[in-house]
């Protein structure tokens, strides 16, 4: 056996150029149990060939099935899992939970779906309900909306709970706290997790406010700042020893890391993470631009351009404009069917911080600024503090505001430091 499941263990990968696996014709007297040294027909042999071709290629956690197949084999096995739960190349993707059924019989007994569902469809915000999958028939059990935590009653009869979810490394992008309750619900039903880790597409840089506690909502748990520089797995480990979940209570966790893989290794998704993120660009841009959806500011849902443009009717004529109508993941689009005057991003460089430039010009632009923060708040969630509209409203530089995040953010850098996985 490779391994042993240890509490908040990290199983670092062995660098090999291909994963070759026995065939065998064996019974074996578990149910769903195959040997951790062989596997019973050719097809999981050409996949796991086709998954693992290049050892110079950044490898998921999830690929590596060779790593974790002994801890969830004979196991009755939740996952928690969207349209980015998957493995292979860019133009062959297979979902986690069809390759760990079909090809290994793994005993998969439902999925946990958090913000967007299971596939992905649901708007940001939209309440997902329970379901059945229908290619699978697995039950699907909602994290987002009233039930944001399993119950008791749902991990009832689970030996492992796995998560593979890929984050995009902003503190208000809601998969992360989707991990600390299922972190916590298995912490308090002792039910191990098994994270598959991803790499962090903004995983380049930290930069922004550090949350307030006063502020804690589903879209910002935790004293971090808005990018925090972290993997889904370091972020799990980072909730455990800094004592974030209820009681301060553990939980046994153990992460596949990513091969190859640094924090500034570049990395473009080969799915898109949830439907306003389209593609690199928008992931990119998608922290400096969020702070928008607490204005009255449209960030292009509903346009083909979403996270990489910026506008509103009230806006005088610059040039370029867009108008929201409804489309996937935007229903009902911030300035449906009006014509907003605005800018295009689609061509600007890569952030390597945080951008207030965006926000600071269109303050500056609107007409009237009494109406420019939504009057629900929702500006100070997703900054983590109320500060940062008062600096905008008092009419701060962006260097200005920034000089007052620094200390904030050496200490986070300090305290995150402890959980990396992955050099800077």
């Amino acid at each position: 056996m490779l391994f042993t499941l240890f509490k908040n263990t990290v199983l670092f990968p062995i660098i090999v150029g291909f994963v070759f696996l026995e065939i065998s014709c064996s019974n074996t007297t578990k149910k769903n149990s195959i040997s951790k040294k062989e596997v019973t027909t050719q097809k999981q042999i050409n996949s796991v060939k086709e998954l693992t071709k290049s050892a110079t290629d950044i490898v998921v956690g999830a690929r590596q099935i060779k790593r974790y197949l002994p801890l969830i084999e004979g196991k009755r096995v939740g996952i928690v899992a969207n349209q980015t739960s998957t493995i292979g190349k860019k133009l062959k993707q297979i979902h986690i939970v069809d390759h760990l059924k079909e090809d290994y019989n793994i005993d998969i007994k439902k999925v946990f779906a958090p913000e967007h569902g299971f596939r992905g469809k649901a708007d940001a915000g939209e309440l997902v309900k329970d379901g059945i999958d229908t290619k699978t028939g697995l039950p699907i059990i909602s994290l987002y909306g009233k039930n944001k935590k399993p119950t008791r009653d749902q991990l009832k009869g689970l030996d492992i709970v796995i998560f593979d979810i890929q984050d995009v490394g902003a503190r208000f992008y809601t998969y992360i706290s989707s991990l600390h309750y299922v972190m916590e619900a298995c912490a308090e039903q002792n039910i191990p997790l098994l994270i598959l880790d991803r790499p962090n597409p903004n995983g380049h840089y930290i930069d922004g406010p550090i949350l307030e506690q006063t502020h804690k909502s589903f879209v910002g748990m935790h004293p971090v700042p808005i990018v925090h520089g972290l993997t889904i797995g370091e972020y799990a480990k980072m909730i455990n020893g800094e004592g974030w979940l209820a009681n301060t209570i553990k939980c046994d966790i153990t992460v596949i890391p990513v091969k190859n893989y640094t924090h500034k290794t570049a990395y473009s998704l080969p799915i898109k993470p949830s439907p306003n993120l389209p593609n690199d660009k928008a992931i990119n841009l998608y922290p400096s631009l969020c702070l928008f959806e607490g204005t009255t500011i449209s960030v292009g849902r509903g346009t083909n351009k979403q996270f990489q443009v910026y506008g509103a009717p009230a806006f005088m004529k610059t040039g370029f404009s867009f108008t929201p109508k409804p489309n996937e993941g935007a229903k009902y689009p911030k300035h449906e069917n009006n014509e907003c005057n605005g800018y295009d991003l689609t061509k600007s460089k890569v952030l390597n911080e945080l951008d207030l430039s965006f926000l600071l010009n269109a303050y500056k632009k609107a007409p009237i600024k009494t109406r420019f923060f939504l009057k629900n708040g929702f500006f100070s969630k997703l900054a983590g503090t109320k500060l940062l509209q008062q600096q905008i409203e008092n009419g701060l530089s962006e260097s200005q505001i920034k000089a007052t995040w620094e200390s904030g953010l050496e200490n986070y850098k300090k305290i995150r430091n402890k959980y990396l996985i992955y050099n800077d």
